[in-house]
């Protein structure tokens, strides 16, 4: 047991560090932005730190941290090119007024450290699948995690392309994208998130790990009620005609047939 919270105090030290680099180079840039792209990397970080200190070197740690790597790395540098060259999220701009000249250390415990905490939490099942993880060979959860990573990555990969291609188009400014995996969900991307991290949750779980499940379901509360759907429709209809007919005839989570056409 000392040797897991080790661990777990090396990761935190180690996500809070991130967190606080992170958080200097916001004073600096004046864009509290630069955590989201993050997001992700700090995930691989975890992973690789959880491995390399795994008291039994095994393949479920191995692809926890590969599979963990694919879906970080991809998810940062979609942020960061999505993200290059804007200005300031909203989300973050709405605080900076609300807080004014205090923003700068306000934002250090709302933004970073809540972030790397949540992060932390929600790295769990990897850090507890490195290091808990039996030496056995495949058993049917890691068959069944790695078929929900899948279908969570795809859907990722797919929407935000799809994401992409709309917005390129300046004829779409102003529409509803209401094609592709957007027909039969509002949040491909979240939803695919979802997928992601149960389908790490059961790979971990076949090595012992069964009992971070509060990690995913922290996840998927998050996804579909905090800083997911939530907050990302709570003025959408206001901004973008066309987006309450939407809503009307789409699944706001998990996918579904259109409810009318």
């Amino acid at each position: 047991m000392y040797e897991f919270v080790h661990l777990l105090t090396l990761n935190m030290t180690a996500v809070m560090g991130l967190m606080g680099v992170l958080w200097l180079v916001s004073l600096v840039r004046r864009d509290a932005s630069i955590v989201d792209p993050f997001w992700g990397l700090g995930f691989v970080l975890v992973v690789w730190l959880s491995c390399l200190t795994a008291r039994t070197p095994d393949f479920r740690p191995l692809l926890l941290a590969v599979l963990t790597t694919i879906w970080g790395v991809r998810l940062s540098f979609y942020l960061l090119w999505r993200n290059w060259g804007r200005d300031e999220d909203r989300r973050y701009r709405a605080m900076r007024e609300q807080h004014g000249s205090q923003f700068w250390w306000v934002s250090l415990g709302k933004v970073f450290l809540l972030q790397g905490t949540i992060l932390w939490f929600v790295s769990l099942p990897l850090q507890a699948g490195a290091w808990q993880s039996t030496p056995v060979s495949w058993q049917w959860l890691d068959l069944v995690g790695c078929g929900l990573w899948t279908l969570g990555f795809a859907f990722e990969v797919v929407g935000d392309w799809q994401l992409a291609l709309f917005i390129s188009n300046p004829e779409n400014r102003g529409r509803v994208l209401d094609r592709g995996l957007w027909r039969y969900t509002r949040h491909p991307n979240y939803f695919g998130d979802f997928c992601v991290w149960w389908g790490l949750y059961l790979i971990a779980a076949a090595g012992g790990a069964w009992w971070t499940i509060l990690s995913p379901l922290l996840m998927s509360w998050l996804l579909t009620r905090v800083s997911g759907v939530t907050l990302l429709e709570k003025d959408i209809g206001e901004r973008r005609a066309g987006y309450r007919d939407y809503v009307a005839r789409t699944s706001a989570f998990f996918p579904a047939p259109p409810r009318c056409e």
